[in-house]
């Protein structure tokens, strides 16, 4: 990957697309990722939920990725949310051409600014309204400014100026001064374009960039002018051709917002938003830098090989222990089954050393009766003298047996050895555990990395896929189906729903239904101007009958009826109070009488992954083989969710059966009003 950090074009085209996504967003939470990276998710009326990625010294744009948060927000993190959880996104900026990006934001409380530094090893730095520094990701002292708490922030100094506010003859002075420098240097430092785009600013002027300054001529000066605008003008005009560069492997080599000769020769893959861009580009970046952060390849394998020496060693002492634990109740077991012969043995110890003989004296009496072939002593085979031990051999079990202490205690030291043998091995077996988990995590960690490490681009992205934010269109926050016909019927969950759903989302020619009960949501056909047809009524009529109260007390039908949208009024009769979600209707009721209580729930397979619909019967059927109709009943909460769950699986053929992912039965708990209910024959 060439792209090491983002040049003021990147950072100019970034700004400009994201002032009309971010711009009166509110910040509905705040993440630290790591060390320099923070995400702002927002909130947005009417837009799908945003994340902003914002990396010092390296990156902002917006992500469809969830990136994961350590479990304890660092300290910076926590300032962050102190002040701006729940602020407003007035306006972002790019600072003077700079790397250098700015958000301000408000609450009623106060103003501040988010500033986030792109060069060096970056920064970012929360202040208040009168640029007091209230938080920094690094607090420094420097030659020309500091970042300190309290102290009022200042911008680097400059050492460029503004492309945006510089005439042709300005443009064309300020290169001159530059005398035998080579343009292309020239143009980096007085516009701050840097040295990449200042090459393709003389290649679109067919300018050698090696020439010397004091070479130009005037129309040399006129081409430069005229590509500098040509870069300007796509910036602010938004005319961007935002691209994924690749190599001759596929591999990203670099993320562009312009349409640039440099790589008029590369495969490129185009997208919509250079901020669609730079998330694809990075994500797969992130994805090498995790590759070198958990370890290099070698490294991994090292790692992995010591751990199998532990493991190895781990399970010999294991091993020991439970010889030892066996071992130990055997010997303490063997005391006690010739009691009475090594008690007696205990006992010509104890009364004969009483009457004052030597222990010399008594081994070698009982050796001279083992000789003899007498018990016990033929039990003994020797002595240790310095320890008072007797060394027993016994039914093929060699033990010692201390003389100085009873039968019972000689037992008791075999059978607390046995007990520390099992405490041992308790905790041979949990570190051998660790130690199998370690090595597991690592085996995953080191195929994950050879995997990203040589992985294609697509091949990482379709993988790292499962973590994109899944936008919801905006019939996803009701319940809904597609009917028969292939219009969208959508419905009500609560007042607040069913009041938004008419008020906002209902157009004159969308039939709006109602069960003639007190309870039941409004339901609307989604026409798209066409008429709906009496199969497409129909539908409608057993949706709005399904989810209404009667279902809850079980009815077996209800009475439904259909309005237009121009019927429905909040103004009630003498300035009467009409409640969240209610509307009064006028006019003529169409009515579709004893509208059965019935629904299904179907399942069916798209690339591999099973997914569940649910609505009225003729409208699954439609879409899959794979229903169960669901009618008012006494089966409530899981027993019904997993008993529809398991109906499902039985309806599929054998083959898809063994070959069905686990799926959470709380996935049908949508489908099923009031989760309450039972199923009926088909």
């Amino acid at each position: 990957m060439q792209k090491k950090e983002f040049s003021s074009v990147d950072i100019a085209v970034l700004v400009q697309e994201l002032k009309d996504v971010i711009v009166n967003s509110r910040v509905n939470k705040i993440y630290q990722y790591d060390k320099k990276t923070i995400i702002l998710k927002l909130h947005k009326t009417d837009s799908p939920q945003l994340r902003l990625v914002m990396e010092a010294g390296r990156r902002i744009h917006l992500t469809s990725y969830v990136l994961k948060p350590p479990k304890i927000p660092p300290g910076f993190c926590m300032a962050l949310r102190k002040y701006l959880s729940g602020a407003w996104i007035d306006k972002i900026e790019q600072y003077k051409f700079e790397r250098i990006v700015l958000l301000h934001l408000r609450k009623r409380i106060g103003n501040w600014k988010l500033i986030l530094e792109l060069f060096g090893e970056g920064n970012i730095i929360l202040t208040d309204e009168k640029n007091k520094i209230l938080q920094a990701l690094i607090f420094k002292r420097m030659r020309d400014r500091n970042i300190i708490r309290n102290e009022v922030f200042e911008f680097p100094p400059s050492r460029s100026k503004n492309p945006f506010e510089m005439t042709k003859e300005d443009i064309k002075q300020g290169i001159v001064e530059f005398g035998e420098t080579e343009v292309v240097r020239a143009i980096a430092r007085l516009l701050g374009f840097g040295g990449f785009y200042s090459e393709e600013i003389l290649s679109r002027a067919n300018i050698e960039k090696n020439k010397l300054c004091d070479a130009l001529q005037d129309s040399d000066f006129e081409a430069i002018f005229n590509s500098i605008q040509n870069i300007l003008s796509a910036i602010t005009l938004s005319k961007t051709q935002p691209s994924l560069i690749l190599d001759e492997d596929d591999q990203f080599l670099d993320a562009i917002p312009l349409e640039l000769n440099r790589y008029k020769n590369f495969s490129v893959k185009l997208l919509k938003t250079f901020n669609e861009v730079i998330d694809q580009f990075y994500l797969k970046d992130t994805a090498h830098k995790k590759a070198i952060a958990g370890g290099h390849v070698n490294k991994l394998e090292k790692e992995v090989e010591r751990l199998e020496r532990i493991i190895s060693k781990q399970k010999q002492v294991l091993d020991d222990e439970k010889k030892s634990i066996l071992n130990n109740k055997i010997l303490g077991d063997a005391i006690y089954s010739h009691s009475g012969e090594i008690q007696m043995l205990l006992d010509y110890f104890s009364v004969t050393n009483r009457v004052g003989k030597e222990w010399a004296t008594m081994f070698r009496a009982v050796l001279d009766a083992k000789k003899a072939g007498k018990t016990p002593a033929t039990l003994v085979e020797s002595f240790d003298s310095r320890n008072l031990i007797a060394n027993i051999y016994v039914d093929g079990l060699h033990f010692k047996l201390n003389l100085r202490n009873t039968l019972f205690e000689n037992a008791a030291k075999y059978y607390n050895l046995r007990k520390k043998s099992k405490q041992k091995s308790v905790g041979a077996i949990s570190a051998l555990k660790n130690s199998l988990n370690q090595q597991e995590e690592l085996k995953t960690i080191l195929t994950k990395t050879k995997d990203v490490t040589e992985g294609k681009p697509d091949q990482i992205l379709t993988e790292l896929e499962k973590s994109k934010i899944q936008n919801k269109k905006w019939y996803e926050k009701f319940r809904w189906f597609k009917d028969s016909t292939g219009l969208l019927v959508v419905a009500g969950k609560d007042s607040v729903s069913n009041e938004v759903l008419i008020k906002k989302y209902t157009d004159p020619d969308d039939p709006v239904f109602h069960a003639d009960i007190t309870g039941a949501p409004f339901v609307v056909i989604k026409t798209n101007r066409q008429i709906a047809s009496e199969q497409s009524i129909s539908e409608a009529g057993e949706f709005a009958a399904s989810l209404s109260r009667a279902w809850r007390v079980g009815a077996g039908s209800v009475d439904v009826y259909w309005v237009r949208p121009s019927q429905l009024s909040k103004g009630g009769p003498s300035g009467e109070y009409v409640s969240k979600g209610s509307f009064v209707v006028t006019g003529k009721r169409n009515w579709l009488r004893n509208m059965p209580l019935k629904l299904a729930i179907g399942l069916i397979k798209e690339d591999n992954d099973f997914s569940f619909i649910g609505g009225p019967l003729n409208s699954v059927k439609k879409l899959t083989n794979y229903y169960v109709i669901i009618i008012p009943g006494d089966l409530k909460g899981k027993d019904l969710l997993t008993k529809v769950m398991r109906s499902l699986i039985l309806k599929l053929p054998k083959k898809m059966r063994e070959t069905t992912p686990k799926t959470s039965i709380e996935q049908i708990r949508a489908f099923i009003p009031y989760t309450k209910g039972r199923i009926a024959k088909d």
